[in-house]
């Protein structure tokens, strides 16, 4: 680990143009009919991560780098777009936003890596930097494409926000002012109001998920509702957002439930547990096998509890065998009464109840098992970040110490004051909060056992009843996309070289402009979390993504703790001297 080099991590659109003839630059040579561009979509760098060699190289821990974060588009030629930035899947089933260990070809005895960048810092100043060594993500670089989903009181909507040409610049952006000047000054005198989205009606959508072609709703009373979106952006096609491409005799993708709140997927990656699993397994090439619970969907429901649905029909290639229901319904002595988000970590759930943040165990999915109650008043939503779990509720933000998830500990006289704490983000070393009224509360969780406020932002007064937020890099920039309520969407250029020369390293300060909005016909609620790329395994050790050399893989949960917990399961730190 000695070593200065960091990976770049970030992804390219692959965008395929149909009978547009081009020679082939690989060794076979010839000719094809078929003309793609390669884009890149983000580039950042200041990314550190360990994972295992294969055995040719003797299982030896190395640095590990983004190999491969594609996603694609086709256009044919009668420029139908026929399906839009869809990430593949490897063919062992694991996502293909794919990893490598990659020992580095420099190593240096000065300008190297320190203690605290591979274990817990004396001053706990380190917890983002320890997920994103272990490769559990850190919610920085996420992608969010040529639309956002959001969902509202009665409808969804997809929304465009960026251009489609490439380099695919977030719609009123430093980037779009430079790359598209004719473009970004008609947007400016269009007030900055973008123009294009797709809408339809649904019901209260709480919580949604976009995976692959499949958006995911929770819709209160009408239950659970999963959207085919192959369609969004094709011209061809009239209605973009069906729940079934025909009768209910061939397709229900529908689940009834009394109050369906939240809806969550172990991963939004594109994945196909099915292909890794008994015959199919790909012993020869060393694959680990998929945790169950990536076969499922987990939903919340305010009366009914915890509902499990298996949704493998939606990743095996037949369209005639989509029929959902339910695997698991589960509310042991109503723990779960009120239950209104989740946030799935590894294999334990952390929801946010009446009772406060019940946690739960469903390493046996269909077996789930209470861990642990955190009582606190008016619960909202949760985020996990490798040994911390931030929590919203009636007072604002707090921080429980998940480090020993049977024994959670809430965090003392730690709490950022906040009126109406809705959903967050947790990006790097910031949590952004939806606050209402108040617009965001954006936090600095360096150290999550001492929070520190970093800045309070309504644009003016322009957010006026923040629900929900995501945020996600475009190019270089951190753009932050906001449910705004009665306000509809709003867009947010959270760095740019503009606001901040200086805008590299890990994590650098958000300064939020107010870039684009759009007036939703009905107040928003949700957005979908964008694709995560920088998250190669969970916080238990389940692996997500492929790995592109045999036998290598990512830490798992021993071996992760390892680096921090000693032989008693406690935490031990260091200092960089």
């Amino acid at each position: 680990c000695h070593t200065s080099w960091t990976t770049s991590c970030g992804g390219c659109h692959l965008p395929i143009e149909a009978n547009a003839k081009t020679e082939r630059h690989h060794y076979e040579g010839g000719e094809s009919r078929n003309y793609a561009t390669y884009n890149p979509q983000v580039a950042r760098d200041q990314i550190f991560m360990l994972g295992r060699r294969g055995p040719a190289k003797g299982g030896k821990i190395a640095p590990t780098r983004s190999t491969s974060a594609l996603v694609l588009s086709s256009t044919n030629s009668n420029r139908e777009k026929i399906y839009i930035q869809q990430p593949p899947v490897a063919s062992s089933g694991y996502s293909s936003q794919a990893f490598n260990p990659h020992f580095p070809h420099t190593v240096r005895k000065a300008e190297t890596k320190t203690c605290s960048d591979c274990h817990v810092s004396k001053e706990n100043d380190n917890n983002a930097i320890m997920a994103q060594l272990l490769m559990q993500g850190t919610n920085f670089i996420n992608f969010v494409g040529l639309n956002t989903w959001v969902g509202g009181e009665g409808e969804i909507n997809a929304v465009q926000v960026t251009e489609w040409q490439e380099p695919q610049a977030v719609i009123g952006s430093y980037l779009h002012r430079f790359a598209y000047p004719d473009f970004y000054k008609k947007h400016k005198d269009n007030d900055i109001v973008l123009d294009k989205a797709h809408q339809h009606s649904s019901g209260t959508a709480n919580c949604l998920q976009l995976r692959g072609e499949y958006l995911y709703v929770a819709e209160g009373d009408e239950g659970v509702q999963v959207y085919d979106v192959a369609g969004i952006a094709n011209k061809g096609i009239s209605q973009r957002i069906i729940t079934a491409p025909y009768s209910s005799l061939g397709h229900d993708a529908h689940i009834e439930s009394k109050n369906a709140t939240c809806i969550a997927l172990p991963s939004n990656q594109p994945i196909n547990p099915l292909k890794n699993q008994g015959d199919l397994m790909r012993i020869d090439n060393q694959e680990q096998p998929f945790h169950p619970i990536y076969s499922y969907a987990i939903i919340t429901d305010a009366e009914e509890g915890l509902i499990l649905v298996d949704i493998n029909t939606f990743s095996d290639g037949e369209p005639r065998n989509n029929f959902l229901k339910r695997a698991l319904t589960w509310n042991d002595k109503d723990v779960l009464k009120g239950a209104k988000h989740v946030t799935i970590g590894g294999h334990y759930l952390y929801i946010a109840a009446d009772q406060g943040v019940v946690i739960v165990d469903i390493d046996i999915p269909l077996e789930p098992k209470l861990v642990a109650v955190v009582p606190l008043k008016g619960a909202q939503s949760t985020a996990l970040q490798f040994r911390y779990l931030m929590v919203t509720d009636s007072e604002g933000l707090k921080a429980i110490d998940v480090t020993n998830v049977q024994q959670p500990r809430m965090v003392e006289n730690n709490t950022i004051r906040i009126n109406k704490a809705y959903k967050m983000h947790l990006a790097r070393t910031y949590a952004y909060v939806a606050s209402g009224d108040e617009g965001l509360v954006l936090v600095d969780i360096t150290n999550p056992e001492a929070m520190v406020e970093y800045q309070r932002f309504n644009a003016d007064g322009a957010l006026k009843d923040s629900r929900d937020i995501v945020v996600a890099t475009t190019n270089a920039s951190l753009i932050g996309y906001v449910a705004d309520g009665s306000g509809g969407l709003k867009v947010l250029q959270l760095t740019s070289p503009e606001s901040q020369p200086k805008f590299y390293g890990f994590s650098p300060d958000p300064k939020p402009q107010l870039i684009a909005t759009y007036q939703t016909s009905k107040p928003t609620l949700s957005l979908s979390r964008p694709l995560e790329r920088d998250r190669g395994v969970d916080e238990t050790g389940g692996q997500i993504a492929v790995f592109g050399r045999r036998g290598s893989r990512p830490l798992n949960k021993t071996e992760m703790q390892k680096l921090y917990l000693n032989k008693n399961g406690k935490p031990w730190f260091v200092e960089d001297k």
